[in-house]
C-alpha cells in the first residue's frame, strides 16, 4: 500500500506539472528576436565595396535607400554596417544613444591618418585631447588669427589675377592647407611648409582608393608619404624643443600637455593628431569653398548681394587699409545663409562612421554588437520631407522668423 500510495503520489505530482505546461505554453513567449535590416551583403569578403568605388557613392547610397527604406544593411570595406537615412536616427547614434557606439573606420583610413588620432578614440584620451584641440582653436585664438587669415586670402585671390585659367578646387585646397598649417603650426618654415604640403597631397589622394599592399598604387604611395610626415613632425617637434619655442598653436598645446601623472604625449601621438586635424581641416574646407563658390557663380543676384555686404565692410576697413576683424565677420548676415545653404547642398560629410558596442535594437531592427553604423547625412539634406524643393538653392530658408 505504502508504493502504492508513492506511486499515486508521483503520478498527481507529474500530472500537474505537465498540465501546468500545457494550460500555460501560450502565455510564457519568449520575446521575439530583433531581426537584421533589409538589403544586400554582396560578395563574400569584399561585400559591396566594387559597387561602391564603381560609381558615384551618393547614386549608390541614394538607390540603396531607395529599395529598403531609411535604415539597411551592406557590407563595405570589408565591414558589415547599418546604414541610417533619417534625422532621429543620426540623432539616435549620434546623440541620445552616443553611449551604444564608439566612433570608428576602417582599419585602413586608421592606417592612413595614424591609429593614435582623437577620432578614432573614446573614453579618457579622447577627451583631453580633445580640449587640447578647442584649446587651441578658442574663441580667442581664432579671433586673433583672423587678420592673419585675410593676408593668407589676399594673397591667394592675387594669384589668380592676370586672367588665366585656375583650377578653384586645387586652389582652394592651397588656400585651406594654408589656413591650416597657420593654426597648427603658426607661421611655419618655407621649407617645412612645402614638405608637409607635396607629402599631404599623395596621402590625401589615396585615402579614399582601394586599401592594398601593391607597390605602386594609390594607398600605398599615401601610407609611404604618411611615414614621412610623421618624420617632418618629428624633426619639427625637435627643432621647437631645441630652440626651447613656447607656442600657443595646436602643436605647442601638444607638446605641453601632461596628466595628473606627469605623463606626457609621445611624438607618434602628437604627429597622428596633427595629421588629423590637419586633415579634417583641409579637405573639408576645400570642398566647401569650392561648392560656394560654384552656388555663387549660378545665381547672380546672390552674388551681387553678397558683394554688397562685403563691400560695406570693406570701405569700412578704408577700403582695406585696416585688417578684418573677428566681429566684422559676424555681421556677414547673408553671406553666413549663403555659406549654410551651400553646406547642405553639398553635404561635404556624406556619412560618419560609427561602431555597435553592444547588441542595439532600433524600430525593430537589430544592429549587431560589432558592426559598422553610417549615419547618411547627405540623404538626409536632400530629402523633401526635411527641407522643401531640396535641390533648389535656397539660402533663405535660413532666414530665421522673428
Amino acid at each position: 500500500m505504502e508504493r502504492g500510495g508513492l506511486l499515486l503520489y508521483i503520478l498527481l505530482v507529474l500530472s500537474t506539472f505537465f498540465s501546468y505546461i500545457f494550460l500555460n505554453k501560450n502565455k510564457i513567449k519568449p520575446r521575439k528576436r530583433a531581426k537584421l535590416p533589409p538589403g544586400s551583403m554582396g560578395w563574400p569578403y569584399i561585400g559591396e565595396t566594387l559597387q561602391l568605388y564603381s560609381q558615384d557613392p551618393n547614386i549608390f547610397f541614394t538607390t540603396k535607400q531607395q529599395r529598403y527604406g531609411e535604415i539597411f544593411k551592406s557590407h563595405i570595406l570589408g565591414c558589415p554596417c547599418v546604414m541610417l537615412a533619417s534625422p532621429e536616427a543620426a540623432r539616435f547614434v549620434l546623440v541620445t544613444h552616443a553611449h551604444l557606439f564608439k566612433p570608428t573606420y576602417p582599419k585602413s583610413k586608421e592606417q592612413i591618418i595614424g591609429p593614435s588620432a582623437l577620432f578614432f578614440h573614446e573614453g579618457d584620451y579622447h577627451t583631453k585631447i580633445r580640449k587640447l584641440v578647442q584649446g587651441s582653436l578658442s574663441l580667442e585664438v581664432l579671433r586673433n588669427l583672423v587678420p592673419d587669415i585675410e593676408t593668407i586670402a589676399i594673397s591667394a585671390l592675387e594669384s589668380w589675377a592676370g586672367g588665366h585659367i585656375i583650377n578653384t578646387f586645387h586652389e582652394m585646397k592651397e588656400f585651406s592647407f594654408d589656413v591650416g598649417i597657420l593654426a597648427i603650426f603658426g607661421h611655419l618654415d618655407t621649407y617645412y611648409k612645402e614638405a608637409l604640403k607635396k607629402n599631404y597631397c599623395m596621402v590625401d589622394k589615396g585615402y579614399n582608393s582601394f586599401p592594398n599592399t601593391i607597390p605602386g598604387t594609390l594607398y600605398n604611395k599615401a601610407v609611404l608619404a604618411r611615414k614621412r610626415l610623421s618624420q617632418l613632425v618629428s624633426e619639427i617637434i625637435c627643432d621647437r624643443r631645441e630652440k626651447r619655442l613656447d607656442k600657443k598653436d595646436l602643436l605647442g598645446c601638444l607638446m605641453q600637455y601632461k596628466d595628473e601623472k606627469g605623463q606626457i604625449l609621445t611624438d607618434n601621438q602628437i604627429a597622428d593628431n596633427i595629421i588629423g586635424v590637419l586633415f579634417a581641416a583641409q579637405d573639408t574646407t576645400a570642398s566647401a569653398l569650392t561648392w560656394i563658390l560654384k552656388f555663387l557663380h549660378d545665381n547672380s543676384k546672390l552674388l551681387e548681394a553678397v558683394k554688397a555686404e562685403q563691400k560695406v565692410i570693406y570701405e569700412s576697413n578704408e577700403d582695406g587699409s585696416k585688417s578684418l576683424t573677428w566681429s566684422q565677420t559676424r555681421s556677414m548676415i547673408l553671406t553666413h545663409r549663403a555659406i549654410l545653404e551651400s553646406l547642405r547642398m553639398s553635404s561635404i560629410i556624406s556619412f560618419t562612421f560609427r561602431e555597435a558596442v553592444a547588441d542595439v535594437e532600433y524600430k525593430g531592427y537589430l544592429i549587431p554588437k560589432g558592426w559598422k553604423v553610417m549615419p547618411l547625412f547627405r540623404n538626409i539634406h536632400h530629402n523633401a520631407e526635411f527641407f522643401s524643393d531640396p535641390d533648389k538653392f535656397d539660402p533663405l530658408r535660413f532666414e530665421v522668423q522673428i
